[in-house]
């Protein structure tokens, strides 16, 4: 796509008036100074939409009014960003309820430690206490020897 292209449509050149004289810089506009000095170009809005500067935008009125004004009230649209948004709710909830099972699994797995810790004291006790036993129970043979 070139650069400098003329967008113009092949029409007859306007008449020469003496503003047609007038140097014209690089910078200047290409409109006449009035719509009743150029009878044969079109009304003055659609000879301006045709002239595109280096940085305007290429729209056709198709996609302004398709895109932007038409497809917007579209229910079958409206029904597809529902769905998406639904979806992305799911997500989140999903999100959530994950999160929530892995903190009670970990809440779980931590609770199983601290049994099989207290389990462990517990038998270590019981094994004390069963040889502190063991060592009343031969001091108690000695009894009743006299008797």
């Amino acid at each position: 796509m070139p650069f400098f292209s003329n967008n113009e449509q092949a029409s007859p050149p306007p008449p020469i008036s003496e503003s047609a004289s007038r140097s014209r810089s690089i910078f200047s506009r290409r409109r006449s100074p009035s719509p009743d000095l150029s009878p044969n170009r079109e009304s003055t809005s659609s000879a301006a939409s045709s002239h595109g500067g280096f940085f305007s935008r290429r729209r056709s009125d198709s996609m302004d009014t398709n895109t932007y004004s038409g497809l917007s009230g579209d229910h079958t649209i409206s029904s597809a960003r529902q769905k998406v948004a639904d979806a992305e709710n799911f997500e989140r909830e999903a999100d959530r309820a994950l999160s929530q099972a892995r903190a009670a699994v970990r809440e779980a797995r931590d609770h199983v430690r601290i049994l099989e810790r207290e389990a462990t004291e517990d038998a270590r006790r019981a094994k004390m206490k069963q040889a502190e036993a063991k060592n009343v129970s031969k001091s108690a043979r000695g009894l009743g020897r006299h008797g």
